[in-house]
C-alpha cells in the first residue's frame, strides 16, 4: 500500500512537468504543416513539418529531434535547431514524427497495447522527405541539396534514412549523440523498447536489421557525427560503430569524439561544454567542405 501511495505521489508530482513539457514542445517558431496533408487517421494527424526557411541558400536540412522514440525534445533538439540552421543561411524543416509518448514510457502501458511501433518513425522520415521534394520549388529548395540532421534517437532514424531509406535517402546526414545500433553489447535499451516494445527479444530480424552499423551501403551519403565520451545516456560507442562501418565502405563522412558534453546539448551555447558547442561550427565546415553551403 506505502509502495502504491509513493507511485501515485510521483506521478501527481510529474504529471505537470510532463504537460508542461509538451505544450513547450509544440511551440513552432513558423507555420506547421500537416506531414501526411489530408490523410485521416489518429496515426498521421500527430506528424508534423514546420519550415524555417531563408533565402541564403536553396539547401535544406530536415530535423528529427530525439527522445528515445518515446517522447520528443521539440524545442531543444527541434525548434532552436530549426531556427539556429535558419540564422545560418540554411533552410530548416523541424518534423515531430510519431512517438508514443511520455506516458507510455511511465505507465508501461505498452505491455497492455500496441508496443510495437516500428516502423511509424521511419515512415514518418520517409514523408518528411517526399514532402521537402515535393514543395521544393514552392520553398526555393533545390532537391539534391535536401540533407537531415538527428539527434540521439532522431540521430538513428537519420542514419537509418541515409543507408536503408527506399526509394528516398538525404544528401547528406548528421547524427549528434545518436543511438546507432539495436544489439548488445551498448545497446540503447529506451530506446529499442520505443521501437520493438518490451517483447523485443522475439525480434531478432528487426534488432538487425535497425543496427545501422550493419548495413551502409556503397552508396551511403556523405555523414557527419558527434559523440561525447561521458555521455551518459547513450553509450558513444554507438557513434564508434557507425564511424567504422562508414570508414570500411570508404564514405565521406567526419566524426568527432570530444571528451566532454554530456547529452542533449542541442545547439545550445549553455548546455554541454565549452567543447561540444563547437560541434555546431564544425558542421557548417564541413558542409562548405562539401559545397552544399
Amino acid at each position: 500500500m506505502k509502495r502504491t501511495r509513493r507511485l501515485l505521489m510521483v506521478f501527481y508530482c510529474c504529471l505537470p512537468l510532463a504537460l508542461a513539457a509538451q505544450m513547450v514542445s509544440v511551440q513552432g517558431g513558423g507555420e506547421r504543416y500537416a506531414l501526411w496533408g489530408d490523410s485521416t487517421g489518429s496515426h498521421v494527424r500527430q506528424a508534423t513539418i514546420t519550415p524555417f526557411l531563408t533565402d541564403v541558400t536553396s539547401t535544406a536540412v530536415i530535423v528529427f529531434p530525439g527522445g528515445s522514440y518515446f517522447w520528443l525534445a521539440g524545442k531543444e533538439e527541434g525548434d532552436d535547431v530549426g531556427s539556429w540552421l535558419q540564422q545560418q543561411g540554411l533552410n530548416a524543416f523541424v518534423v515531430r514524427y510519431r512517438v508514443p509518448g511520455w506516458w507510455s514510457w511511465f505507465s508501461h502501458n505498452r505491455l497492455f497495447v500496441r508496443g510495437k511501433r516500428h516502423p511509424d518513425m521511419y515512415g514518418d522520415g520517409q514523408q518528411a522527405l517526399r514532402w521537402v521534394f515535393e514543395h521544393a520549388a514552392q520553398f526555393g529548395i533545390d532537391t539534391s541539396k535536401v540533407g537531415m540532421m538527428g539527434f540521439s534517437a532522431g540521430g538513428h532514424l537519420v542514419a537509418y534514412q541515409a543507408c536503408c531509406g527506399d526509394p528516398w535517402r538525404p544528401a547528406f546526414a548528421a547524427s549528434v549523440y545518436p543511438v546507432v545500433t539495436m544489439s548488445e553489447p551498448c545497446v540503447h535499451q529506451r530506446s529499442r523498447r520505443g521501437l520493438l516494445g518490451e517483447r523485443w527479444r522475439r525480434e531478432a530480424d528487426l534488432c538487425d536489421q535497425l543496427s545501422v552499423e550493419r548495413h551502409v551501403p556503397a552508396d551511403c551519403p556523405p555523414m557527419f557525427l558527434v559523440a561525447c565520451d561521458d555521455d551518459p545516456v547513450v553509450n558513444p560507442r554507438n557513434a564508434q560503430l557507425l564511424d567504422s562501418a562508414l570508414t570500411v565502405q570508404s564514405i565521406p563522412h567526419r566524426y568527432i569524439r570530444y571528451r566532454t558534453g554530456g547529452h542533449g546539448f542541442g545547439v545550445s551555447e549553455t548546455k554541454g561544454s565549452s567543447e561540444s558547442r563547437q560541434w555546431k561550427y564544425a558542421f557548417l565546415e564541413w558542409l562548405k567542405g562539401m559545397h552544399y553551403l
